[in-house]
């Protein structure tokens, strides 16, 4: 057997479990091929497969990785997909030893997500209702902005919702996330219109398409692409649009800083961590904890505005 065929064949065989075993999202899969494929370039280059690796080789790739200036995540990131491949052919029998399942991690760094003040997301949601080639566009635009700000869902929860998880008005919209697992997360008042007057607008469309011999998408924003929906890199220049007419700038504003607006807000104003867990659609609130320097920031707020020592010139 070459070395090709050995990475092929336990590279499609693992994903393809995890497709089928874990509900792994097809993002998650992406990362795992591009960190598995790596990893095995890297053997390769040695002589060596993922059948006689050893822990030191392993190892050994870790620091390569360290030496190439990448981060603690993406290295921890590596080492995740490593073990769970090992632990995959130990399981099926292709190794009788799992030569990474002793490796400790390089950890992450604790970075402070980025986000946005109250004002520019207002700035970012009065720009989506003006910015857009026609009126169509513009409720599409002024519907995305809002729903995401509303639920701080992940922007691939956002442009794959089906239409049928926002009919009736709903004060609370369905969402599937990660692993296929369904949350259900509230929607402000004008999320609510926002998407009122889309659905309408949409409706109207999807009929006349009909009427023309035209397939009805079942997404709540169609796209004419292969996926049948809005994509995530044509919402990614979306936002980027809006931040320029917004005046915020470009490099702050992506659709992870507005999920993470959403939970900072939330908690600036009294949500706990564990409401935000279930909101976020977290697995273990122990990724939520990030948040928690906006916690820290307005209990000292509170001491130093409340404590009868606090403003004692002594």
């Amino acid at each position: 057997m070459t070395l090709a065929v050995d990475y092929s064949r336990w590279i499609s065989t693992f994903l393809d479990a995890q497709a089928a075993e874990l509900g792994a999202a097809t993002n998650t899969q992406l990362a795992y091929a591009r960190d598995l494929k790596d990893f095995a370039e890297y053997l390769s280059g040695r002589k060596l497969s993922f059948e006689n690796a050893t822990r030191d080789h392993v190892e050994a790739y870790l620091i390569f990785c360290d030496a190439q200036g990448l981060a603690k995540s993406t290295r921890a990131r590596r080492l995740s997909a490593i073990k769970q491949l090992y632990r995959f052919g130990f399981e099926e029998g292709w190794r009788s030893d799992n030569p990474a399942i002793q490796i400790a991690g390089p950890g992450k760094d604790k970075r402070l997500p980025k986000t946005l003040n109250m004002g520019e997301v207002d700035g970012l949601l009065a720009a989506a209702r003006v910015v857009g080639r026609s009126p169509t566009d513009r409720l599409r635009n002024t519907c995305l902005m809002e729903l995401l700000y509303a639920t701080g869902m992940r922007v691939s929860e956002l442009v794959s919702l089906p239409i049928a998880a926002a009919r009736g008005n709903p004060s609370m919209l369905l969402i599937r996330g990660k692993g296929d697992k369904e949350r259900m997360v509230p929607l402000s008042p004008p999320a609510r219109d926002a998407l009122t007057e889309w659905l309408k607008t949409l409706d109207d469309l999807q009929e006349a398409g009909r009427l023309k011999g035209k397939a009805v998408s079942r997404f709540l924003f169609p796209s004419r692409g292969k996926e049948g929906h809005l994509t995530r890199h044509r919402f990614y220049i979306l936002i980027k649009e809006l931040s320029v007419h917004a005046g915020v700038p470009p490099a702050k504003v992506t659709p992870h800083t507005l999920r993470h607006a959403f939970a900072t807000h939330l908690l600036e104003n009294g949500a706990d961590l564990r409401s935000i867990q279930t909101l976020l659609g977290h697995a273990d609130v122990a990724t939520t904890e990030i948040y928690t320097h906006v916690l820290e920031a307005r209990l000292q707020e509170l001491v130093l505005q409340h404590h009868p020592l606090a403003n004692d010139d002594d």
